[in-house]
Formats: structure tokens, sequence, C-alpha cells
């Protein structure tokens, strides 16, 4: 049943995860916009997602569009990009209909703010070091935004941080304690129409070159360049992931208290898809390390749904869909207000 037509649009900038987004919004009913950079738009033409595409010179030059998409009656879906080419700061000042909370960007984009927000909704984290002179052992140093891992290094001391920063002068960063396990990133949304927090999957994520470095036997890696060898954890994919069903019950209580904790911290809290990086131990435990408060591009491969949407839909859910449905919903029950931040 399409309640949208003719009213309501979707719209998002065609990156990261814009192909579910849009694919999902059509799914529902809704007409679709995608703003792409000049040059990036032949895949939104060439899967038929996107009813309008506007072609912008810089992802900032949104803002330049406001009027012309509030004629539209456009909702923006807020993804990753939005995080890492516009930036917190600039999104809260955007007046259009936005899906999600928008205050909620500023705890994900600074890494002490999500380390406050994560630690009280007692989730368990590794360690973060105040100053590169307290290092004691393996590290990992991060920089603040969305950026998909670009630059993240390994430490093992002081002395191999104070070499390797040189390379991001200026770049605000975190030291966190490197956890040996397995990356499982899972895949939430938080429903403020019904109150509950649905698991939608999870996935692996698929690392330029430290993934490729695992191929090369240690012999063979001694004789490379020092600089081909040293890590590095630009994503590059996504790897879908059915995690063990034991652990289930800690993933959904995790979700829930980030959501519960999120409402202390920002008016109406965090809602709509978010994702909690974590890493599983042999031990059993789950660490956090990172939060992404909006849609994450590891939801892709369940484009036609996971085998976790499989079980509570009767008909193919992505992430993307859902945003779509739980507007779609508002919409019917006079409601949108609360779904829109």
């Amino acid at each position: 049943m399409v309640v949208a037509k003719g009213e309501w649009r979707i719209a998002t900038l065609g990156s990261h995860s814009a192909l579910q987004i849009l694919k999902g919004a059509h799914d529902e009913g809704f007409p679709t916009i995608a703003i792409c950079k000049k040059g990036k738009d032949k895949p939104y033409r060439q899967f038929k997602v996107a009813d309008e595409i506007l072609i912008v010179q810089e992802y900032t030059d949104l803002f330049k569009l406001e009027k012309q998409l509030k004629e539209k009656k456009a909702i923006i879906i807020p993804h990753a990009s939005f995080v890492q080419y516009i930036g917190h700061e600039k999104m809260e000042k955007l007046s259009l209909p936005y899906f999600g909370c928008k205050k909620i960007l500023e705890w994900e984009s600074n890494r002490d703010k999500e380390k406050v927000w994560l630690t009280k909704a007692g989730l368990k984290l590794p360690k973060v070091f105040a100053k590169p002179e307290d290092i004691d052992r393996a590290v990992i140093v991060k920089f603040h935004g969305a950026g998909g891992g670009k630059g993240y290094f390994l430490a093992k001391n002081p002395k191999d941080f104070y070499k390797k920063i040189k390379a991001h002068p200026g770049k605000g960063y975190v030291i966190q304690e490197y956890i040996l396990g397995v990356h499982m990133y899972a895949h939430y949304f938080h429903s403020p129409l019904t109150g509950e927090t649905e698991i939608m999957g999870f996935d692996k994520r698929y690392e330029s070159n430290v993934d490729g470095i695992g191929r090369i036997t240690a012999r063979d890696q001694m004789v490379l360049p020092q600089e081909k060898v040293d890590p590095s954890y630009v994503i590059v994919g996504n790897i879908p992931v059915v995690v063990r069903e034991s652990f289930l019950p800690r993933f959904i209580e995790m979700g829930e208290d980030v959501v519960r904790e999120s409402k202390k911290i920002v008016p109406k809290g965090l809602w709509g898809p978010f994702c909690l990086e974590c890493v599983l131990t042999p031990e059993e435990e789950i660490y956090v390390f990172e939060i992404s408060a909006r849609i994450v591009a590891g939801t892709n491969p369940y484009i036609h749904g996971s085998p976790y949407t499989w079980i509570r839909y009767p008909e193919p859910m992505s992430t993307g869909r859902r945003i779509a449905r739980e507007i779609k919903i508002a919409i019917e029950q006079n409601r949108l207000k609360e779904v829109l931040g």
C-alpha cells in the first residue's frame, strides 16, 4: 500500500548506503531523491533507485538545496558520509525534516564523549590511554569522525606511537587497547513508536591492508619493505555473519542499554538504526570499541533482509526499508514528529 505517493519523499546523499536506503524507500512506496557529487551519480541511475538525482559540487552544497527539498517534502536519511563530509555541527543546523536525532551525532563523532556514553550504559570497553607515555601494551590509534578506518595504526610503545603519529599532524585521536579476538558489528534499529530495540544483523569488515597481510607468510613479510607490511584499517567491504545464538541475549541487552542511556544525554535519545562495533574474545567476553549512531555500511549485504529479519518479518526487510517502514507507520498514525529530529 502506497501511503506517501505525491506527498513525502525520501532523500539522502549518494554515497555509503544510499542504494539500500533508496531501494527500501521504494519498497515502502516513497518517491526518492539522491543528492550526488558530480560524476558519482552513475550507480543511482543504473540501479534505478532514485526518482530524482540532484547534482552538487560538494556534499556541503546540501544546504543550498534546503528550500527546494522542503518544497518537495523531502525527509533526509543520514549515513556516515553526513558525519564525515558535512560534520555534526553543520548537520545540527540543517532545517530539513531529518530521520533520527541530530544531537546524538556529536557523541558518535567525539571518541571521548562516546566512551562516557558507552561506559555509563554498562558496556565493557577496551582500556583508553590518556597520553602516549602511558602505553604499556599493544594499542590501536583511532581518529575522530567517520573515516572508515583511514589512518588507524598499531603501536607497541610510546616511541612507536610518536614515530607513526607524524604522518597525521593536527588530527584528534584516541589511544585504545588492542583487544585480540573476532571483530563483530551488531546492527540495531530502535523504534520510538513501539519502544523496541530490534537486532537487524551482524557483519565483519574487510580491511586493507590488514586482511591482505594475513595471507602473506611471516617469511615473505620479512623481505617486503616495512611500509608494505605496516597494517592499515581502511574498510573496503563487508562480510555477513550469523552470530552464535547463545550470544544473542547479551547483544539484545547491550542495544537496549545504549538506547536507555542515550535518553539521559540528549533529548529523546537515540532512535532509528545504529551499530555497536565489538570484539569477541576466546573467553567469550564482548568488548565494545565504537558506536555508529545511524545506518552502517555493514547492513548493505542484507538489502534483501538478514537471517534475523527473515524470522521477524514476512517480507524482505533491509535496514533501509525498516527506516522507510518506521516513517510510513508514523505518517499513518499521525506521529511523524516523533521520528524526526
